[in-house]
């Protein structure tokens, strides 16, 4: 790879054996950006821009990574969720596009304070700061996920409270006028119909739960809430579809 132009050819040589072209071509240009800082516009103004040997090789190394399917936010050590930039790693998961339509969702409601239970990158919570004026905290369980949470908040010049609990030895939450979730809710019986990707690099403690008990999350988070949300105050959720009509159950 001596200049830019061969840089998506590379990519394609190399990954459109086993990935889809599009997708392939999507990580190229998102990693020339990680690398170089150039947009796909940078890219056709100054195609012959000399790569440097040590540059080149961060891109050799980055298909390299492609190859075992780790997921290029993990190894980029960044994403983006509702237009902002968020450090991810091995304990926090990937924030997906629905998280992005929940936090829309809740942008539309008007509330002073919230509260995000397993936070993981902080991304919800992050999200809320950024474009409400209200006080926003957040908890989660891991130690290190807080650690890319906080460094995140940073970045996007947020205040968040962070803390470090387990919900689930929980006794009392704060007094908030709403409290978002996304708790663990794939069934560990559904582990096999899960992308290699994801079992792989993804932290299971954020995503699984057991077939026996799947709904032990929302349980004690509304239980919780009952005694946490101000008068008024609204609960929101990801949820495991399969089980929608069971959390109707539980939350009226």
């Amino acid at each position: 790879m001596e200049t830019l132009s061969n840089i998506i050819p590379y990519f394609r040589k190399e990954l459109t054996p086993i990935f889809e072209e599009r997708e392939v071509i999507s990580w190229a240009y998102l990693s020339i950006e990680h690398v170089l800082g150039y947009n796909r516009s940078d890219c056709i103004i100054h195609p012959n821009k000399r790569i440097e040997a040590k540059i080149s090789y961060k891109f050799l190394q980055i298909i390299e990574d492609l190859k075992t399917r780790k997921p290029l936010q993990y190894i980029l050590g960044e994403t983006t969720f509702y237009g902002l930039k968020l450090k991810v790693n091995e304990y926090t998961l990937i924030p997906r596009p629905e998280t992005e339509e929940l936090v829309a969702w809740i942008l539309q409601e008007d509330f002073k304070s919230a509260l995000d239970i397993g936070t993981g990158s902080g991304c919800i919570a992050i999200a809320l700061a950024k474009f409400s004026n209200a006080s926003i905290s957040a908890i989660d369980i891991s130690a290190n996920g807080l650690k890319v949470a906080q460094e995140n908040a940073i970045l996007n010049n947020v205040k968040v409270v962070f803390t470090q609990q387990n919900i689930l030895q929980t006794k009392i939450l704060p007094k908030v006028n709403l409290i978002v979730s996304n708790p663990p809710y794939v069934l560990n019986s559904e582990k096999e119909r899960m992308h290699e990707n994801v079992l792989a690099y993804e932290p299971h403690s954020a995503l699984f739960v057991t077939d026996k008990n799947p709904l032990i999350f929302y349980k004690q988070i509304a239980n919780l809430a009952t005694k946490s949300l101000t008068s008024g105050g609204k609960l929101f959720f990801e949820i495991n579809e399969q089980f929608a009509n069971e959390l109707i159950v539980i939350l009226t």
